[in-house]
């Protein structure tokens, strides 16, 4: 599995971001070496169960220009590493307690002189701010997670979906989100065509203001 994977998905990606993408591989592979944040099997399958996973949001929501993007537990860099490849006129803000991920965040994207990308070691809820989505990987379970992230997500939207969280989760959620009415789920085995994907999911979850 390699960059290729990503092509047959995102067949139009300029040469600056196929070189990215491409380029991901022996960075990851370097600094995992130094500071173990993706298990052996992982990093064997980078681009299928990373890259492509986190690029599973874009299929369900592009970003626009200058839109502010917050990925909460970022953890090696995912997804929001490879969504700011992809939008490259996009701002992300990549945020995560555990120090050494976010040592590691700073080197790839240093690495691949990600302009749109800022990281920081630290707790969601003490991040200053206010983004139009905020982005994740199964970092805790919805309730916490929106817990976590109140008061996070910018009132007025500028994209056609409303503002909110897009979440990639996997396995039955039906328990998770039987409070959330709102919440929409899309599967991935609708967009990508590998085996892996077949119980993984994009969450979204608009965000309610009371006005």
């Amino acid at each position: 599995m390699n960059v290729e994977t990503i092509l047959k998905y995102f067949p139009s990606l300029s040469e600056a971001q196929i070189s990215k993408f491409t380029a991901l591989e022996m960075l990851y592979q370097d600094w995992n070496q130094k500071i173990n944040v993706v298990s052996r099997k992982d990093i064997d399958e980078l681009y299928l169960r990373h890259v492509l996973h986190s690029l599973g949001i874009a299929k369900i929501q592009q970003f626009n220009e200058n839109a502010d993007i917050l990925d909460v537990g970022t953890g090696g860099g995912f997804p929001g590493i490879p969504l700011a490849i992809l939008h490259p006129n996009t701002n992300f803000v990549l945020v995560d307690a555990i120090g050494k991920k976010i040592k590691v965040v700073n080197e790839v994207v240093e690495g691949l002189q990600l302009q749109n990308v800022k990281s920081y070691h630290s707790r969601v809820e003490d991040l200053p701010g206010t983004f139009d989505f905020i982005v994740s990987r199964a970092v805790a379970a919805m309730p916490t997670f929106v817990h976590w992230v109140k008061g996070k997500i910018k009132k007025d939207s500028v994209h056609e979906r409303r503002n909110g969280i897009l979440y990639l989760k996997g396995g039955d959620l039906t328990e998770e989100l039987s409070t959330y009415t709102t919440a929409q789920i899309f599967d991935l085995e609708d967009y990508f065509e590998e085996p892996f994907f077949e119980t993984k999911k994009v969450v979204y979850l608009p965000m309610k203001y009371k006005g």
